[in-house]
């Protein structure tokens, strides 16, 4: 249901990843990062399934592997293209499945255009698209017309097969570094097992062709119709246990709770709203705001749209861009819960610069981490920061109750296993003080502009909030009855106006007071698929396998009779199976519109090959005192309707497929000095290790973990420590356009020197957990990477830029 494979949510789920018969894991170090990921693959291996790796280094999840390929940084796109080239020209992709769940015959418009790396409508002064060129053709009733054969030439199929023509195995070998034989091996063998399975994470998403990277994945998937199946899909590998629930509560800043669009200036009213984003937008918005306000969200006075503060488009921030605005002075108090981003942001001087500008700096922690104390570090002077420090002492996980939903979209409550020590509080608990203490000090006031804080609706408790108050309003409550929403299907049947939730992808999670399904803990698994639908709550309506439409034939019934999921049943004239059915409406049968839908939340009610602008109107009409609108509109991948390979900002070679547009054309760039390949010839790239996590804040002041993984290291192969001189243990000064620092040596045959375009080529590999704090502090390898960043879900490029080295 969620409708894009960027945002990050898993099609399926850990135990179903026991279903697959292939696996292509390509930016994952699964079995050291995701080791619950690799616990499933084991048991498909044991059944025979393969396992393809792709990564820059020979990693854990590699030795497992039936066919490893290293790849140079950054050019997953051209390899990928080259499957997909593969699988149009040799028939490899499954026509059924392509003719029926895919856009392939839609017909695209004549102006759409691609010439030198860059589609039709691009602007470059300021660097964005107009998405107008690539629209569908439509007919009298708004419709996309369609091809009669996938050989129409104005059809998404054939736009497809003639944009990656120019992705040959050659071309894709001279940019990755791969050998032509091994592409070919990869993709035969992933084509020839279904259903197949794919895996990333972070190494594919921290690019500036992150989000083109993993629509990659999808068309492949969509190609050979592995979405929708029990042991299929593509499954973002979360990195921590809540990733997943902070991104449905909206963690970006284009985001609302369950991934509504985010308001901007531009529509002033409810109806803007609506007309800009559909009208299927507008209940879930409503019912937002009255979780939100409560009572006083009344159809008068728009359900309190006007107190929804609304995104300017032109000074829109992402986290990277953050510590730069607060150097400028736009931000003057900055709350920060659990993020330590004086290590983990890239290019991190920026940080320090941006920290030292605010009025306030307010830290909640388990640690005292670099951010909480970022004046203290090496060069910086106390005395010229004038920035308020607060430190919050935050209660550990096990010292909180409430739900988190992980990579699988499982919805999953714990209560609490300790009482904190030494006056550390809960998260919800520091916050429902601190907003309560904000609202006494408004009350009273007749300012419009304090009217969100006095009307919210706050009732988590009176002296400690209830985290399980919470969850029941995500969600959502029914005005008839005066009774939590029982399920999702009662949230869609109630009129827009008279039901409320806070995430209404997460309605039917607390059915009644009494019922908390997400602390479901029944392992029964009578399929042997690994559905244990019993056991916690999935969103959307505990459906385990999205999509699982396109897991049927034209007459509804499973294609794959090992691995049934749904099926329609003529006798009920119902939907039903051993998963829930991710359809319209259930009682649609397969030879109705709704019923052959297998992608409902995309407006075409299909997977899209081709990301084209487009508004439906299909299956709904508008709610009342609603002018008749589009009913959904279509996600956009902002840097072009189908992936391209663009080289990383900073690269050591030109652009193959067209040297006149190196990079991505919307990247956002946040760095100010770059290098070039004459001063830093070797490309870097870094990764997490299995001893410490993410910003290393709890894990380098445990000692045990920091006896087996004292410090950082620069892992080189041995040609180019030959070069440079230097032996395993040995220092060395890694330095970019950037910054520098001095770590050991770890000399490898796990990175090997690649053939680029004929040329040798080193890849260099540093893990990035250390900052100047903690019981082990070491120098932060963010001091060389680069802060530019994709230009659709905004995250930096850490995985690729120039470095270069040299004997300490």
């Amino acid at each position: 249901m969620s409708p894009s494979f960027g945002r990050g949510a898993m099609t399926n789920s850990w135990q179903d990843m026991q279903n697959s018969e292939c696996f292509l894991i390509a930016g994952s170090n699964c079995a050291e990062c995701h080791p619950i990921a690799m616990k499933w693959v084991n048991r498909a291996r044991a059944k025979g399934a393969k396992v393809i790796v792709v990564d820059p280094r020979f990693t854990r999840t590699a030795s497992q592997a039936d066919i490893f390929a290293q790849i140079r940084p950054g050019t997953d796109i051209a390899y990928l293209g080259a499957m997909i080239n593969y699988y149009i020209e040799n028939r490899l992709y499954d026509e059924f499945y392509v003719l029926n769940f895919t856009n392939a015959l839609n017909k695209i418009s004549k102006d759409y255009q691609f010439n030198d790396g860059l589609f039709s409508g691009f602007n470059p002064e300021t660097r964005k698209y107009d998405y107008a060129s690539w629209a569908y053709q439509l007919d009298a009733e708004g419709k996309p017309v369609k091809a009669d054969s996938l050989d129409d030439p104005d059809c998404v199929f054939q736009k497809l097969k003639t944009h990656y023509s120019r992705y040959t195995f050659d071309a894709a070998s001279k940019i990755t570094g791969i050998p032509v034989a091994k592409i070919k091996l990869i993709a035969d063998t992933f084509a020839a097992a279904k259903p197949g399975n794919i895996f990333y994470a972070l190494g594919m998403t921290q690019h500036t062709t992150g989000v083109q990277g993993i629509r990659c994945y999808a068309i492949i998937q969509l190609l050979l119709g592995n979405v929708g199946k029990a042991g299929g899909g593509i499954q973002a590998l979360r990195g921590e246990p809540n990733v997943q629930g902070s991104t449905d509560m909206a963690n970006l800043n284009a985001n609302l709770p369950g991934y509504l669009p985010y308001p901007t200036n531009a529509e002033k009213t409810l109806q803007d709203y609506v007309a800009k984003n559909g009208s299927v937008q507008h209940k879930p918005l409503v019912a937002l705001l009255k979780a939100w306000f409560g009572n006083n969200a009344t159809p008068e006075n728009e359900y309190g749209y006007q107190w929804l503060p609304k995104n300017n488009p032109a000074n829109m921030p992402i986290q990277p861009q953050f510590f730069s605005k607060m150097e400028e002075g736009q931000f003057k108090l900055l709350l920060n819960w659990g993020s330590n981003s004086t290590v983990s942001i890239p290019d991190r001087k920026l940080v320090s610069r941006g920290l030292s500008k605010l009025e306030m700096l307010v830290v909640a922690d388990i640690f005292n981490t670099e951010t909480a104390q970022f004046w203290k570090e090496e060069g910086l002077n106390p005395a010229k920061i004038p920035t308020e420090v607060i430190f919050l002492p935050a209660a550990f996980v096990y010292e909180k109750a409430g739900s988190m939903t992980n990579s699988s979209r499982l919805i999953q409550w714990k209560e609490v296993a300790l009482k904190p020590l030494n006056d550390c509080h809960p998260d919800l608990d520091m916050l429902d003080h601190i907003f309560k203490r904000v609202r006494t000090l408004y009350a009273g006031s007749n300012d419009p502009k304090d009217e969100p804080i006095l009307k919210a609706n706050w009732d988590y408790g009176e002296h400690e909030a209830s985290a399980l108050k919470v969850l029941q309003e995500l969600n959502g409550y029914n005005d008839a009855t005066g009774k939590l929403t029982a399920s999702l299907g009662e949230y869609l049947a109630a009129p827009v106006g008279t039901i409320s939730t806070g995430c209404w992808i997460y309605a039917g999670v607390t059915p009644d007071v009494d019922k908390n399904l997400a602390d479901r803990r029944g392992n029964a698994d009578p399929t042997g698929l690994g559905l244990n639908k019993d056991y916690a709550f999935a969103w959307p309506g505990n459906i385990r396998v999205l999509y699982n439409r396109a897991s049927c034939d034209a007459q509804g019934q499973p294609v794959d009779s090992r691995r049934k999921l749904i099926w329609w049943d003529p006798i009920q004239n119902l939907w039903v199976g051993n998963d829930g059915p991710d359809v319209v409406d259930k009682t649609k049968g397969p030879d109705t519109p709704e019923g052959k839908q297998a992608f409902r939340m995309n407006p075409e009610g299909v997977g899209r090959l081709f990301a084209a602008t487009y508004k439906s109107g299909t299956f709904a009409t508008p709610p009342e005192g609603i002018a008749a609108v589009p009913i959904r509109g279509a996600g956009m991948t902002i840097d072009g309707p189908m992936p391209e390979f663009y080289e990383p900002i900073e690269s050591p070679v030109a652009n193959l497929l067209h040297p006149a547009v190196q990079n991505n054309p919307c990247a956002k760039i946040v760095s100010k000095e770059f290098g070039n390949p004459d001063e830093y010839p070797h490309v870097l790239t870094t990764y997490g290790v299995v001893e410490h996590f993410c910003a290393g804040a709890i894990t380098r002041n445990i000692p045990w973990l920091n006896e087996i993984a004292p410090e950082p290291y620069a892992e080189i192969s041995k040609n180019l420590a030959k070069q440079i001189g230097v032996k395993e243990g040995d220092k060395v000064e890694v330095s970019s356009a950037r910054g520098s620092l001095v770590v050991r040596a770890l000399v490898t045959d796990r990175i090997q020197t690649l053939k680029i375009n004929g040329k040798d080529q080193e890849t260099i590999g540093m893990p990035w957990s250390w900052g100047f704090a903690s019981l082990n502090p070491g120098p932060s390898t963010n001091n060389v990477t680069m802060n530019a960043c994709d230009p659709g879900a905004g995250t930096p490029e850490y995985k690729c830029c120039l470095v270069n080295i040299r004997r300490a």
